[in-house]
């Protein structure tokens, strides 16, 4: 190197002269520096303020099941509904509906239809694909189409049996007290007519009668379907209680007894319109509400709605059927023992129902009308012994047979369990209305 030439070591040649104390003090000089540097720039500099980015939502991705081309009905028949009618009416093929009927055992279970009943079907533009009704309480009919053809299948599902029991106090009326304590309309009739021969229900009955049942109740796969048969019954009218059992008889038929084996039928129905009311009794010297004089009446009118049945009051031989007068449309019934009874101003008679025809006791032989001289609906009933005309609603009734002998152990055995129930729970109803009364 030459005089005057610069040399870079002459810069650090102080240091390296001054040894390892001036290069620390040098290098912490310098980091110093440039820390002032930094800062100055942030003050002079401040920094961007934060920008939210909002990133893409992936979703969950869920697994569909197709959707089925099919397209499911479900009709509930109206009256006057038939298949052909509702088949046009969805536009649904004709032709497999006479397909279907031509099915083996299959057209009275499609045919026979009746108001409120469901139908369930599936088609594809009209095509029929499969149909399901139910035609009994324990069967349903199934039918389905496959590549030869439809085929049918009657589905069994018995019913599930249940006991129950409820009691209940009338304020009003029996099915409003039977209703209350969460039995059916049906469960009332019922009542009514296991008693129907010592008590009028709708004339007799007042507040503050009660009742305590044992039944039936029959469910489907734990669905309710209805109320069965009464297994044991109290009822207490005016102060007079009364109280049956059911039994089954050898011959499979159920009967009523009082529990020390009494039938609670009698040979003859006092009333032969259930829930008639009395519009006019027995008065021999009654003003005729048409004739407008004064006129024998030899027997009790029901005043009922047009088309009640009426009901044979004991077995017996039609005797007469057809128009009498002003009785219009009659039956004459003879019974054993010189009895027979008259049904007149019927709107019709009972289907097959002939002159010479049996009948027992309780069958529907006509409906009440209003045919001859009459100014309403109503059934006129007469009770004759002998040909001479007795007040049907006071004359002393016939007992039917009481439960045969050798039945008779084998009743009680059967009766005690369920009587034994009926006390306690009318026991306890009477206690639950004697803390209610104030």
């Amino acid at each position: 190197m030459q005089q005057g030439d610069f040399d870079p070591r002459a810069v650090f040649a102080p240091a390296a002269a001054a040894g390892p104390q001036r290069f620390g003090i040098f290098a912490a000089s310098l980091v110093a520096g440039v820390a002032l540097a930094s800062a100055i720039w942030t003050s002079q500099n401040p920094p961007l303020p934060a920008v939210a980015v909002e990133l893409p939502i992936v979703e969950q991705v869920v697994a569909v099941e197709p959707v089925s081309p099919f397209e499911t009905l479900e009709i509930v028949v109206r009256r006057n509904d038939t298949l052909d009618a509702i088949f046009r009416q969805l536009e649904l093929s004709l032709a497999d509906l006479a397909t279907l009927r031509n099915l083996p055992d299959v057209r009275k279970s499609l045919d026979r239809l009746r108001p409120g009943d469901v139908i369930q079907l599936t088609h594809l533009d009209g095509e029929l694909k499969s149909l399901t009704r139910r035609i009994s309480e324990t069967a349903t009919l199934s039918v389905t189409r496959a590549d030869s053809g439809f085929a049918a299948d009657i589905v069994e599902t018995p019913l599930d049996v249940q006991p129950a029991s409820m009691a209940g106090t009338i304020n009003s009326s029996l099915f409003g007290a039977v209703n209350g304590a969460g039995g059916s309309d049906a469960l009332a009739v019922t009542l009514a007519e296991v008693f129907r021969y010592d008590i009028d229900f709708v004339n007799e009955v007042q507040p503050g009668d009660s009742f305590a049942v044992t039944y039936e109740q029959k469910w489907r796969d734990g669905e309710f379907v209805r109320d069965g048969d009464i297994l044991a019954a109290e009822f207490v009218n005016r102060g007079r209680t009364y109280r049956a059992v059911r039994y089954m008889m050898p011959d499979g038929s159920a009967e009523y007894f009082t529990p020390e084996g009494k039938s609670v039928r009698k040979a003859f129905l006092r009333f032969p319109v259930a829930f008639g009311r009395v519009s006019s009794g027995f008065n021999l010297a009654r003003r005729h509400p048409v004739l407008k004089t004064v006129r024998a009446h030899r027997g009790v009118d029901f005043a009922a709605p047009t088309g009640t049945p009426i009901k044979a009051a004991g077995n017996g031989r039609v005797h007469f059927r057809g128009v009498s007068g002003g009785y219009g449309n009659t039956v004459i019934l003879a019974h054993s023992g010189g009895v027979t009874t008259l049904y007149a101003h019927m709107s019709r008679f009972a289907k097959g129902l002939t002159a010479g025809s049996r009948v027992r006791q309780g069958d529907v032989i006509g409906y009440v009308g209003t045919t001859g001289l009459s100014t309403g609906p109503h059934l006129h009933y007469e009770y004759r012994v002998n040909g001479v005309h007795r007040n049907p609603a006071t004359i002393p009734m016939p007992q039917a047979e009481e439960i045969p002998a050798s039945l008779r152990e084998d009743f009680l055995a059967h009766s005690a369990p369920l009587l034994a129930e009926l006390y306690g729970l009318a026991a306890a109803s009477a206690t639950r209305l004697a803390y209610a009364t104030p």
